[in-house]
């Protein structure tokens, strides 16, 4: 949709990881209703399912039947449990959702590019290609996605783009998880394309237990909307963070 949102601004709704199972009738709806009538624009980062089970989107479908919002999306690990990625993914765009997977989007005048991302570590510790044809294989899978992301990003025209991604592109938001598991939470190596192609802002979950926000090195805000970390910062709500952007031209 390349429709301008109703006065100066557009309003985002950002929210991760709502793990929808067979047994979530009714449960994500509510959030799901408020988000949309607080913004524009709905974006869930990943981990929409628990399983990746065609029955699990089919009630997340369900879930988001009725919804006024625009509503953009990116797939996490849970998504790929079961295999059935691509039926998740269809049965989720016959519902509205625009499901992004290194493709980019313009809603109300906002450009968002959208990937999965992967892990790999952060900073000096990230894990190299060197080695068995396992670890070689795993960096592959982090270098791919982020080649994705910078396809997404160049394609956009527009003066306020947001990254949609699962996995953190940052440290920073990932602290508050157990240190042993920092290099399955992202990589550094998705940040590189988000400096070569600059946003606005980034957006990401799977960090349950990390920080809400941080920044890149080159100061721009980085977002993590995880569900249960925003139930556990904001138990009285709302569960999800509120982006709001200018419509007209970037500083």
């Amino acid at each position: 949709m390349d429709v301008a949102a109703t006065g100066t601004t557009v309003k985002i709704a950002a929210v991760s990881d709502l793990h929808c199972t067979k047994h979530s009738h009714g449960a994500l709806a509510p959030l799901l209703h408020q988000a949309a009538q607080a913004a524009d624009v709905i974006v869930m980062c990943g981990d929409l399912t628990d399983y990746g089970l065609a029955e699990e989107a089919h009630v997340l479908a369900r879930e988001l039947h009725g919804l006024r919002a625009t509503i953009v999306a990116v797939l996490g690990n849970h998504d790929y449990e079961s295999g059935h990625e691509t039926e998740v993914k269809e049965i989720l765009s016959n519902a509205g959702v625009s499901v992004l997977d290194g493709e980019s989007v313009e809603v109300h005048g906002v450009g968002i590019a959208g990937i999965k991302g992967f892990c790999g570590g952060f900073g000096r510790y990230s894990l190299g290609p060197w080695g068995e044809a396992g670890t070689k294989a795993f960096v592959r899978e982090t270098l791919d996605e982020a080649l994705k992301l910078e396809s997404a990003l160049a394609r956009l025209r527009t003066p306020q783009r947001l990254a949609l991604l699962h996995y953190s592109p940052i440290r920073g938001t990932v602290e508050g998880e157990p240190l042993e598991i920092f290099p399955f939470l992202g990589s550094s190596r998705l940040e590189e394309p988000l400096m070569r192609y600059p946003v606005t802002a980034v957006i990401h979950g799977h960090a349950h237990k990390g920080c809400p926000e941080g920044q890149m090195s080159n100061g721009v805000p980085v977002y993590n909307v995880a569900l249960p970390l925003m139930r556990r910062l904001h138990p009285e709500g709302p569960h999800f963070r509120l982006i709001e952007l200018p419509t007209g031209p970037a500083d």
